[in-house]
């Protein structure tokens, strides 16, 4: 059975990877805001995304047909569906896709030692937290997912489980992994490169979005 690592060493596993030149300099507080701001906001667009994803892909191997996925970045993501057989299936799928697939990436990522690991580490932690808060209050508002997952037969206790099941899970990625965004030990320090990544990364989905959204 694989040991498990403290928090302390992460972080200190972090520090190591992004060890250069630049990170012995004094820290530029603006590096630090920009990779923190664009990140979070990269990683909600990018779990909108995700989850959409896994209502279509949930809605192809059930025989279903997708009117459109809607996606823009100063809007709620939806997908209607001009014919869904299994309603249920398809409801899950967003949940269920959009938090294992970012979990594999992680994996991938940290198997194959990618620089900047925390940020995937950040990213499938994020997704988790947010599907899984995301059912556990629509499993009392009832306005999305939940909604449909309870109208067609899902036990109410079924989405609040899996929110409890996958938030925390999200939360323990995020720990030990503050020193790549410049917290702790780290006092502002930041990769150069994850920040113009990071922005990089948050331009692409929000130009992508708003070349492909159709009102």
């Amino acid at each position: 059975m694989e040991t498990g690592t403290s928090h302390a060493d992460r972080a200190s596993s972090i520090q190591h990877q992004e060890q250069s030149p630049e990170m012995s300099k004094p820290p530029r507080r603006y590096h630090q805001v920009l990779l923190i701001l664009s990140f979070i906001t990269f990683s909600w667009l990018g779990f909108m995304v995700v989850h959409e994803f896994g209502h279509v892909f949930a809605a192809w191997l059930t025989g279903g047909s997708v009117s459109r996925v809607f996606l823009h970045p100063l809007q709620i993501s939806w997908t209607p569906l001009a014919h869904n057989p299994h309603p249920r299936i398809v409801a899950w799928g967003g949940p269920v896709f959009g938090s294992l697939a970012p979990l594999v990436f992680f994996a991938a990522a940290r198997a194959l030692r990618v620089p900047g690991f925390y940020l995937y580490s950040f990213f499938a932690g994020f997704c988790l937290i947010a599907n899984g808060l995301y059912l556990i209050v629509d499993s009392f508002g009832r306005g999305g997912d939940g909604g449909t997952l309870l109208r067609h037969g899902a036990s109410q206790w079924q989405l609040l489980l899996f929110g409890m099941l996958t938030a925390p899970a999200g939360f323990w990625l995020w720990h030990g992994i503050g020193a790549g965004f410049g917290l702790g030990v780290a006092q502002g320090r930041v990769s150069r490169a994850a920040m113009i990544s990071s922005v990089g990364l948050l331009a692409l989905i929000v130009i992508a979005e708003l070349l492909l959204y159709r009102r």
